[in-house]
């Protein structure tokens, strides 16, 4: 109710933590994501792919604890790039799998899920991107 005796209509998706748009929260969490950040790397086994860098898109997505403070958004994009920059990496999964451990450091994150888009593979035919998937959740945390 308002001061004038009306009821206050509000927001189910804001009620509810965004679950009126199908996303699955415990209370007390967020979830921050950085979606499509942008990087030149040296990644790949073949011996070009070592030297010459090529364009890769990273998003990351954390979930915390809403009571253990604000996350800096720029903290968590500068995580990516000093994983990215590390020098020649094989494989897409290493470097999510890396930013995944990284994000998961930090006491406040429960869970991490890092995709990482290689645009310019070499395929016989048409491909968009090469894209690797990574979850971790600290240990003792459900899903």
């Amino acid at each position: 109710m308002t001061g004038d005796g009306t009821s206050r209509r509000t927001d189910p998706a804001r009620r509810r933590g965004g679950a009126a748009r199908g996303e699955v929260s415990a209370p007390g969490e967020r979830e921050i994501t950085l979606r499509a950040m942008r990087f030149h790397a040296l990644i790949g086994i073949l011996e070009h792919e070592r030297t010459v860098p090529q364009p890769l898109e990273v998003d990351l997505s954390v979930r915390c604890a809403a009571e253990g403070g604000i996350l800096d958004y720029r903290r968590l994009y500068e995580l990516v790039d000093s994983v990215v920059s590390s020098g020649p990496i094989d494989y897409l999964e290493t470097i999510a799998d890396r930013i995944t451990r990284l994000a998961l450091e930090d006491p406040r994150v429960r869970q991490a899920r890092v995709a990482v888009r290689k645009p310019h593979v070499a395929m016989p035919g048409p491909l968009a991107y090469a894209e690797v998937v990574v979850r971790r959740q600290r240990d003792g945390e459900r899903s």
